[in-house]
Formats: C-alpha cells, structure tokens, sequence
C-alpha cells in the first residue's frame, strides 16, 4: 500500500485540533465524538496487533520524517502538525510526538457466560485501567462498569490500560439491572466478611468461570450489589493494613480465579 500524503495543519484555529484537544484532555469527550484519543507507539501497536487500525494519525512535524516508514500506513489519514501545536494537544508531560484516533467502538450486550469483573464506582481511572489488564491477563474477557465508574476509554484509563482494552468487551454506565443476564456465580471482595482467597483456593472453593465485583475505593461495594453475591472473599493481610488498593485487590483475586481453573 502506497503511503499517502499526510495533511499538514497549521493553525491552532483549525476546527479538528480544537475537537483533538478536548479528546486529549477530557475524560468524557468520546462519548460525544464517537471516536477517542490515544498517544504514542505502545497503544497504536497493541490495537493493530488485535486487527484493530486508528482513523487518524497525529505527527509533530519534526517526528514525521522518522515515523512515517512504521507508522504512516497505521491510519486511513495521517496529519502533521508543527511541533508547538502537537504540544498543545498533547496531555503528556513529555509528548510521545504521535497519537491516534479511533472510532469509538459499537455497544455491546451482556455476554451472559463470559468470565466478567464488575466495578462498582471504582473512581481512580489508574486504577481502572491497571484492572482492565488485570482482567485481560487473567482471562476475564468482559468488564461491567455500573455508573460511577471511572470513562473506560478517557486518555487516562487507556494508558493505565497498556492496550488491554482491545482485547475486551467493555460495558460502561450501566444499571445494576443488566447483571440480571449474567449466569455465573457472583464474587465479591471484603475486607471484613466472607472466606479468606487462600483457603478456598487449598479446597479448590473457587468457581470459574465467574464474575467479580470490585467496589469503591473507600466504600467498597454497594448494598444491592454485595446482596445479588453467591459468596464473600477476604484477602488476607498478615502485615495489618487496613485494606488494599482496589486494582491490586482484582489482580490477586481474578490470578486466583484464573490458577485455581488450571487445576
């Protein structure tokens, strides 16, 4: 395929750069452009390796002429933009000199067999993101994120992300009503009730597939939520912490769920 010219854009005026922007910097812009912002190599990769390709290509003048043999055939339509300018799209403290945009992928029902975590007003998008790849690592191929949940696809969660949203299907603001489709056994995390992780993985007491519940990070799980559970988890803490962040508590239970399924 023969690469194409890219447009150059020089004015900070332009109409596409102000919509790049408020794609760059905003949490929940993509929900009104249908499409979403991602920066630098690491992402753009991880979407293309997943058969996944950007709508555009964004590069720093100054990048181009290095970037354009790897990445000018990545997207249907490349601009290069001064180096100043990319600068003010960028959110980064040091812009990677390349970012991408995708269209916004299609909703998706409820798969009601599919391994799934469930965040329950998880509000850190870090912590949403490192949980997204928490799940994509460990076989939990569906996450629900009940409203209050931090955007899934805000610049922030991408990157916590490390591109673990292409291999997922992600269901955002959702009702509590739509777990009512779900038909596997519900988990959720404790820090005062229920059985403690290592003894029901010594009985092998762990269901998989399954879903987990992750809650708020200083409520935890909501009443309705914790009442629709099948069984209770505590992690156990010898050190005597309080509680555990919340995306380190998904990567021990959903790496317990997914080892105790390999027998």
């Amino acid at each position: 395929m023969p690469l194409s010219t890219p447009v150059v854009i020089s004015s900070r005026d332009n109409p596409l750069l102000k919509e790049l922007k408020r794609l760059a910097h905003g949490s929940t812009d993509y929900r009104k452009q249908g499409r979403f912002w991602t920066e630098g190599d690491h992402l753009v990769c991880a979407a293309l390796l997943r058969g996944v390709r950007p709508d555009i290509g964004i590069f720093s003048e100054s990048f181009w002429p290095l970037a354009q043999d790897l990445y000018g055939q990545a997207a249907a339509k490349n601009i290069v933009v001064s180096d100043s300018l990319y600068d003010t799209l960028s959110a980064l403290e040091s812009p990677a000199r390349m970012g991408f945009v995708f269209g916004l992928p299609a909703s998706m029902s409820v798969r009601a067999d599919v391994a799934t975590v469930i965040l329950d007003r998880v509000q850190d998008a870090g912590n949403v993101g490192a949980i997204l790849r928490s799940a994509s690592a460990f076989g939990f191929k569906q996450v629900i994120a009940l409203k209050g949940t931090a955007a899934l696809w805000s610049p922030k969660v991408l990157r916590a992300g490390m591109g673990s949203h292409w291999g997922l299907q992600l269901l955002e603001s959702a009702d509590l009503q739509v777990l009512d489709q779900l038909t596997l056994p519900l988990l959720v995390t404790s820090s005062h009730r229920g059985d403690f992780l290592h003894q029901l993985l010594q009985r092998r007491g762990l269901p998989m597939p399954c879903a987990w519940a992750l809650g708020h990070e200083g409520q935890g799980i909501c009443a309705e939520l914790e009442a629709r559970a099948m069984q209770h988890v505590r992690i156990a803490q010898p050190g005597g912490e309080e509680s555990l962040n919340v995306a380190t508590a998904a990567a021990i239970c959903l790496h317990a769920s997914a080892t105790a399924s390999l027998g």
